[in-house]
């Protein structure tokens, strides 16, 4: 096998390896909701099980759970064949590596989602839930009391808790979106090139 194709799988698979060594010493070594401050108030771990998407968001009821799993493994297989067109077609090396995390973070969570509800007896196959952990309160304060909808109310930045895997994904879609005129720079086609050329002359 290529170079091309072995190093973004290989780094995927560290990911995922890494992800799940986290979640299951926290599983094993935490209870849900418990504590471990590590930047005093501005970083902790804090074991929580998410049922759903991103935010802690739901679909309804078992079948909603099951139709989000169904969907999260159809979305990392054709994230995998993405990533196998673009090394095939020889695209910007930069962009198949953001690709890369985006499919091990995606692969982390479906192993949640698919297989722990089985392994730890809570849930049928597909129906597991996705260990989150990593929490940084960075800033915390209060809207001021003016202000519509939200005056004083308490505001966190930042107040979601995520796991390895969701970083990656995080890291891998920004990546894109800020480099991705870099990624995608137009390549002249023969006849742009001969227009050129004739200009010049």
């Amino acid at each position: 096998m290529k170079v091309a194709y072995i190093k973004p799988f290989v780094t995927a698979a560290f990911i995922i390896l890494l992800d799940q060594i986290i979640k299951i010493w926290v599983r094993h070594h935490m209870y849900n909701g418990e504590e471990i401050r590590f930047l005093g108030d501005r970083g902790m771990l804090r074991y929580t099980e998410n049922n759903g998407m991103a935010w802690g968001l739901e679909l309804g009821g078992d079948w909603g759970k099951l139709a989000l799993t169904l969907f999260r493994i159809v979305a990392v297989c054709g994230i995998g064949y993405g990533i196998v067109f673009l090394i095939k077609n020889k695209y910007h090396r930069g962009l198949i590596m953001n690709l890369a995390l985006i499919f091990a973070g995606a692969m982390g969570n479906i192993i949640d989602s698919t297989f722990y509800g089985v392994i730890y007896g809570y849930a049928p196959l597909l129906h597991g839930r996705v260990v989150d952990m990593f929490y940084f309160p960075l800033i915390t304060g209060h809207f001021p009391i003016g202000m519509p909808f939200w005056g004083g109310e308490e505001f966190v930045f930042f107040r979601p808790i995520f796991n390895l895997a969701d970083a990656a994904i995080s890291v891998g879609v920004i990546l894109i979106l800020f480099r991705q005129k870099h990624y995608f720079k137009h390549e002249p086609t023969e006849d742009e090139s001969r227009n050129s050329e004739m200009v010049e002359e």
